[in-house]
């Protein structure tokens, strides 16, 4: 099994640009973000689930579902976000699992959003939190998603809190410095990465 490490932060954290950085050096990535959004695509069991749940309002004139007016709903009903949960969560593990047992690199970035939340931290090698004040997360997400600070202050609410994340975290990149800082700090820890993998590889072959 390849050696498997965990990236996660809060929203507006930047988990994009690290892993970007990391692809850029030839890691595989896995990311459950874009996993979440392929098993609810038009024509799939979890869509129709879904539009069947809360009525046809729920998608967009183009079929694809309305993942904004699904947050919307899943924030003001606790029981609803359980039901999503419980449809979504094993369709997002089983093609999680599969993507990450396809992969024959050392190592694999599993881009994770809510790895703490979930608590999946078992199921990596190495947790890795990229980091940033609560203030930068919120300016973050107001301008990329054009949406109001009460909103992205009740997404971070129901989030980890930063504390949790650095209290698991293994190995921490700071993402409100420069650009050049971030891409040395993950060089250094792609090369601590590639050793830690070829020593279990070896503990492996020993055992």
């Amino acid at each position: 099994m390849t050696y498997i490490v965990a990236l996660t932060g809060g929203i507006g954290s930047g988990k994009t640009t690290i892993s970007n950085v990391f692809s850029s050096l030839g890691v595989p990535l896995v990311d459950a973000d874009i996993i979440a959004r392929e098993v609810v695509a038009p024509g799939t069991p979890a869509l129709q689930a879904i539009t069947e749940h809360f009525g046809t309002d729920i998608l967009l004139p183009d079929g694809s579902l309305n993942r904004a007016m699904l947050r919307q709903k899943v924030f003001a009903a606790p029981e609803e976000k359980l039901w999503l949960n419980a449809l979504l969560h094993p369709l997002i593990q089983i093609e999680t699992q599969r993507q990450l047992n396809q992969v024959t690199a050392s190592y694999v970035i599993w881009v994770v959003p809510l790895l703490i939340e979930n608590n999946l931290m078992r199921l990596a090698d190495r947790v890795l939190v990229v980091d940033v004040p609560v203030e930068i997360q919120i300016t973050r997400t107001m301008a990329r998603d054009g949406v109001s600070r009460e909103q992205v202050e009740n997404i971070l609410a129901a989030q980890a809190s930063r504390q949790d994340r650095l209290e698991k975290a293994n190995d921490v990149i700071v993402n409100h410095n420069n650009e050049k800082d971030i891409t040395s700090r993950v060089v250094e820890l792609h090369q601590q990465y590639l050793k830690q993998a070829k020593s279990v590889r070896q503990e492996n072959r020993n055992e």
